[in-house]
């Protein structure tokens, strides 16, 4: 089977699509073209997959990507057995082909609900974009194949779709969690805790206890962490392709998870929590639902208030003092991680869905 896995939104090195999705398509045997924006984000194609280079849609500048997007479908219809796409941008780049393959649209988030962590968006133009959202999703929902990545899309559907939740890769073993540092691994915004995070750092700096952080900031809040790192306060890693982020996991004191109370959080698993738990470390986690519900199952972490940075810096701190209850959570969590949230568990499910989507016998 030859797959053409498209976005333009996502860094090329995404951990869903790249290091989960695409990898398991390889591993099978299956052929990939992997159409992204690899020279916007400084990403070079892994040597696994044939890559093909878009531009990038970000904030308001997302119709050149598209139709980018849409020239390479069209030229590559006849030469792949299916369309596997990651944007609702590229929705329109598919629609109206004809003799199109079977296309499938990953639905990575709840699209109306982002909208109110676009600050590029004109707050008075939020409402008809929701509604058009709606209206794409259900077009969608009629004309292509859709995966969802969280049990919690489904009821924005009307008919159920396979589910291929956002697991992680567990390793066979983990170094307990050590007493001088924090770590938070991910998207970095003011709706995801970056303001606290700077914060936490300044209440832990006479602690000794250093706060790391891994992944892009958006433009909001490149200015805060670069003002933090001047001022010696945290360390700033920016993007690191996953699988070289998950290795400054191993042996931090614990992982943070800070997210604010916004709609498009309320429903979903902060996949950061999955990749602590992975690699054995205590996880600090604002009180959303699903990370909750995860942390009070396992026992694995500690739920702190709503952007309150002297309740994490306290949690940090209390674990730090007690080593034995700091290496139960984090022994509880990478049980739990290995036993339920193991990529491979669902990686072969995910590619038989596929497989049957594209007509392709085992």
């Amino acid at each position: 089977m030859h797959v053409l896995v498209m976005t333009v939104v996502h860094n090329p090195e995404d951990a869903r699509i790249l290091h989960r999705q695409i990898r398991a398509l390889v591993d099978a045997g299956h052929e990939v073209t992997y159409a992204a924006a690899f020279t916007a984000f400084g990403v070079v194609p892994r040597p696994w997959v044939t890559g093909v280079d878009l531009p990038r849609a970000a904030q308001r500048n997302r119709i050149s990507a598209t139709w980018a997007a849409r020239r390479v479908f069209k030229r590559m219809r006849d030469k792949v057995d299916l369309v596997l796409v990651h944007d609702p941008e590229l929705l329109f780049a598919v629609w109206g082909v004809r003799n199109r393959p079977p296309v499938v649209w990953d639905v990575h988030e709840d699209t109306p609900a982002t909208l109110s962590l676009k600050p590029w968006l004109p707050s008075a133009l939020r409402p008809p974009v929701r509604f058009l959202a709606r209206l794409l999703e259900g077009t969608a929902e009629r004309h292509l194949h859709l995966m969802l990545a969280e049990t919690a899309y489904a009821g924005r559907f009307k008919h159920a779709h396979p589910i291929v939740p956002n697991e992680t890769w567990v390793p066979d073993s983990v170094t307990p969690p050590g007493d001088d540092r924090v770590v938070y691994l991910g998207w970095l915004s003011k709706a995801r805790g970056v303001i606290e995070a700077v914060e936490v750092a300044k209440l832990l700096q006479p602690y000794r206890v250093a706060v790391e952080l891994i992944g892009y900031a958006d433009p909001q809040s490149r200015p805060v962490l670069n003002q933090a790192v001047t001022e010696g306060l945290l360390e700033w890693r920016d993007f690191m392709p996953n699988d070289e982020a998950l290795k400054r996991l191993d042996g931090a004191l614990a992982g943070l998870s800070l997210l604010h109370d916004e709609p498009n959080y309320r429903h979903s698993m902060p996949t950061k929590i999955v990749e602590y738990m992975a690699h054995g470390i205590p996880v600090i986690t604002t009180p959303s639902p699903r990370a909750v519900e995860l942390i009070e199952r396992y026992d694995s972490g500690v739920v702190v208030p709503w952007q309150d940075p002297k309740a994490v810096a306290q949690a940090v701190l209390t674990l730090r003092d007690d080593v034995r209850e700091r290496r139960a959570q984090g022994a509880r969590g990478y049980a739990a991680a290995r036993a339920n949230h193991h990529w491979p568990n669902s990686a072969k499910r995910f590619v038989a869905q596929l497989e049957s989507w594209a007509g392709v016998k085992r």
